[in-house]
């Protein structure tokens, strides 16, 4: 069983990225600019909008942090991304999730400009994703696409099984795998017979939220997991929705946690944003 190291292949994305932001700011004086809107007192939002901050700084993309009271209004905080749709030095938007509970986060994310969406999340963009012509692409799938292909793990043929489909990574990873020629099936709480689907599985994303819910007994032998859950024990330990311990000798590969999909993720945050750039200034990636 061979650990799929995401922490490491995003330092070396990463540091590919900061050499072509780096030689485009030299010759245009341009950089990427990313904000990211935090509503409320989130401790964990808190401490995802201060990572992906740090990275930024370490790329040279400027970055920036609109917090906002809790208590704002809809109406309030659609103004404001609208002020950020406007904004020539702003490349891309991010929403940190969740929004409080009085606020309706599709409206939000549909307000964002599809060109500064980074998150991949507008309907439009899921739309593009939907037919196979996407530009930004959800955070944590083009992350898990990016580990499965940097790691040589063979798509085409294979048969995938995604447990899990929500719109910010079951659906659109589905589609990701589906379009490089696996043969797909999303698991759900409405799936009869979930344990032996994913047994059938030479793939298995496992993106439930749900800890410690993928064990022994979903998977076949030589499968290649990979675990998108993250969840903090009352011990402080943190663990996937995946058993590690128990299906660590039947798997060929599989993403650690933590330091697997997580990374991977704010590496394609970081990517989109120098996409959203790119398109927004008029600038081709190869000639920087």
């Amino acid at each position: 069983m061979r650990l799929l190291d995401g922490k490491r292949l995003s330092k070396q994305l990463l540091l590919t990225l900061k050499d072509e932001i780096s030689k485009t700011y030299a010759s245009s004086l341009k950089r990427p600019g990313l904000c990211v809107l935090r509503i409320g007192e989130d401790p964990a939002s808190k401490i995802y909008v201060n990572k992906k901050i740090q990275t930024c700084n370490e790329l040279g993309i400027q970055s920036s942090e609109l917090h906002l009271d809790a208590g704002i209004t809809q109406s309030e905080l659609l103004k404001q991304i609208i002020c950020l749709n406007q904004d020539p030095a702003i490349h891309g938007i991010l929403i940190q999730l969740p929004l409080p509970k009085h606020l309706n986060s599709s409206s939000p994310l549909e307000a964002v400009s599809p060109l500064k969406d980074v998150d991949g999340f507008h309907p439009t963009n899921l739309g593009r994703l939907m037919i196979g012509e996407a530009e930004l692409i959800p955070c944590t799938p083009l992350g898990i696409m990016s580990l499965l292909d940097e790691n040589s793990i063979e798509i085409k043929g294979k048969r995938a099984v995604v447990i899990g489909r929500s719109r910010i990574v079951g659906r659109p990873i589905s589609l990701l795998l589906d379009q490089a020629g696996a043969t797909v099936t999303v698991v759900h709480l409405q799936t009869s017979h979930p344990e032996a689907l994913c047994k059938e599985a030479d793939i298995l994303v496992a993106a439930a939220g749900k800890p410690n819910l993928v064990g022994k007994n979903h998977i076949k032998e030589g499968v290649v997991i990979v675990d998108v859950g993250i969840h903090r024990t009352d011990s402080g330990k943190l663990i996937g929705d995946v058993n590690f311990e128990e299906v660590k000798e039947l798997a060929s590969a599989i993403t650690p946690v933590p330091g697997g999909v997580g990374p991977m993720t704010v590496c394609s945050l970081m990517q989109n944003t120098w996409k959203a750039f790119c398109r927004l200034e008029n600038i081709r990636a190869d000639d920087s």
